[in-house]
């Protein structure tokens, strides 16, 4: 079963990991942070080495999207982000794994203060699951 992890975040200024530009996060312990980094560290290595990671991107800063919207019969260009909220979506990791309870433990280490973390199922053409 693949899910997609989707990262949301309003870090100002803009940069990845984005967790190290919110307030939240820079408030807590020098322990803590390095705690968080390296079981993230931890995860990826053993997502990699498992084959439960296919594919991760870091986005580049909102104000530089472009939103495409059908209006008048056909595609209109503008400017983005497309929300009008303070959070963005920062980046994704797409996985590969055999049931949502992994998923959902694997989500929960991405969490951070300040940071929204969604899990959605890939989806094929169609509408079954990936």
């Amino acid at each position: 079963m693949k899910y997609v992890i989707l990262i949301h975040s309003h870090p100002q200024p803009w940069g990845h990991p984005t967790c190290d530009y919110l307030p939240e996060f820079q408030a807590l312990p020098q322990e803590e942070k390095d705690r968080s980094a390296a079981e993230f560290e931890a995860l990826l290595t053993e997502l990699s080495s498992n084959g439960e990671l296919v594919t991760a991107e870091a986005l580049g800063h909102p104000d530089s999207s472009r939103v495409y919207r059908w209006e008048d019969g056909a595609p209109l260009a503008s400017d983005g982000p497309y929300s009008e909220t303070k959070e963005h979506l920062a980046g994704f990791f797409l996985i590969d794994v055999e049931s949502q309870e992994r998923a959902e433990e694997i989500a929960r280490v991405f969490a951070s203060p300040g940071d929204i973390i969604e899990l959605r199922p890939a989806m094929w053409p169609g509408g079954d699951a990936a």
